[in-house]
């Protein structure tokens, strides 16, 4: 998980702050060394990471810090300001022009996810009823056209493709194309190569002349840690790129690229993406992933999450059936699909305030196989065990475990969570009569 041993090492060093009680400076100025050393483990440019100190020690050893009643949550705060700043404040959003089509040129080393992400996007536009085309400039690795051609069929949207042609000519063509046949947005899947030579960036530079591109997105991938951060400063010095796709985020555990790439190059971060699957890209907030860095979660993100991924219809009919006390097997079910549906568990999971932080790798891990188990053990019940799970007695039980490839104690516990939950509902409409109030209900609660 991203940034997992950064959070890790920067809580640590607060709840040292929070064991003195009153803080010194002297004590400020010792958990900045500490804070500083993190960062420069997590990657983060050196200079970077200096400045950063510097401007948090100063804002933290002023009196009204010092003196305040809080001033371990004066000292955070100061800290998750001045992360949020260092990543670019707000949400950079994509520039669309008043004419259309809208052209937008990825661009980026080979391998960093230029032909995935430029699927990846594309797939957003279209659920936001845009009416993307994805043109294939790359005329240079092998089957690098049939690559997009195949992502493109994925996200269900056209690739422009004129063979081994001019990338320059296909660009040009491929917006005329557009104007014709009613695309809004035309993304430029352009070449690569191994590293920044001056034969790309030409080719790179006559492409963005002749067709004047509303948005230049380097693609980079976090795993490359600085060296991505000096990708994205070649880049910007002879593009000028309006912004930058960090790719697998996911799996880098230092995370430095994100907090250096926009003070090195002054160019904000548009998008993550977090997983390999072609839905896998999420707009970046800094303010959300300050939080997340710090081990706060981001319940806007996951509310995000909730509303894009699960079927509202479906959480609501479930929510009505456990308020009237006929949930059972079926909808339980349905409702593990749709939370496996929003992603890893542990990225979920993650998101939530008290729990980010406290989930690791293997932790994720043991929550993902038990959802497999649970759902083996509901698919080896009959439709009549599935709509009635009080029928099940021993003998069904040790059936269904067999069936499951699990034991009578895991069926057992499947049984228990899912009376627990029938209670639990039961009592919570009870308050709301009892109560001046009814209890709220909430889709997707489970």
């Amino acid at each position: 998980m991203a940034f997992e041993g950064l959070s890790e090492k920067l809580n640590n060093t607060f709840k040292k702050l929070k064991s003195k009680g009153v803080l010194k400076e002297a004590d400020v100025k010792e958990a900045m060394r500490e804070v500083r050393l993190a960062l420069l483990e997590a990657d983060v440019n050196y200079k970077v990471a200096k400045d950063f100190i510097n401007r948090v020690t100063e804002k933290c050893v002023g009196a009204e810090v010092l003196q305040s009643l809080t001033p371990v949550q004066s000292v955070i705060k100061i800290v998750r300001d001045e992360m949020t700043e260092l990543m670019g404040s707000t949400n950079a959003r994509i520039h669309f022009s008043s004419k259309i089509p809208t052209v937008i040129m990825m661009c980026g080393l080979q391998g960093s996810g230029k032909t995935t992400h430029s699927a990846k996007l594309a797939k957003m536009f279209r659920k936001e009823n845009h009416r993307p085309l994805l043109v294939a400039c790359d005329i240079y690795r092998p089957a690098a056209i049939d690559q997009l051609k195949v992502v493109g069929k994925q996200v269900d949207t056209p690739v422009f493709e004129m063979g081994k042609e001019n990338p320059v000519t296909i660009a040009k063509e491929a917006i005329k194309y557009a104007k014709d046949y009613g695309h809004d947005i035309v993304i430029l899947d352009t070449a690569g190569r191994l590293h920044v030579d001056e034969e790309l960036m030409q080719e790179l530079q006559d492409i963005k002349a002749a067709v004047e591109p509303d948005e230049i997105l380097l693609v980079i991938d976090s795993m490359t840690g600085q060296d991505s951060v000096n990708v994205a400063e070649s880049f910007n010095n002879a593009l000028g790129i309006d912004g930058v796709i960090l790719t697998k985020l996911d799996g880098d555990t230092r995370g430095g690229a994100a907090l250096s790439v926009r003070a090195v190059t002054g160019k904000p971060i548009k998008f993550v993406g977090m997983g390999e699957k072609l839905d896998e890209l999420e707009p970046f907030y800094p303010d959300r992933m300050a939080s997340r860095i710090l081990g706060m979660g981001d319940v806007l993100s996951l509310i995000e999450k909730v509303q894009t991924d699960m079927d509202e219809e479906k959480a609501a009919k479930a929510v009505e059936r456990l308020k009237n006390n006929e949930f059972d097997m079926n909808d339980l079910l349905e409702q593990m699909k749709q939370i496996r549906g929003m992603g890893p568990l542990g990225k979920v999971l993650n998101m939530i305030p008290g729990v980010a932080g406290k989930i690791d790798d293997e932790a994720a891990a043991a929550g993902e196989k038990e959802f497999m188990y649970m759902e083996a053990i509901i698919n080896s019940m009959t439709k009549a065990e599935r709509a009635n799970p009080d029928i099940i007695n021993p003998s069904r039980k040790r059936r269904i475990a067999a069936g499951s490839g699990t034991d009578v104690a895991q069926v057992n516990r499947l049984l228990k969570q899912h009376r627990q939950m029938k209670e639990m509902m039961k009592q919570v409409k009870n308050l709301g009569k009892k109560g001046k109030r009814k209890m709220p209900f909430f889709p997707g609660m489970m």
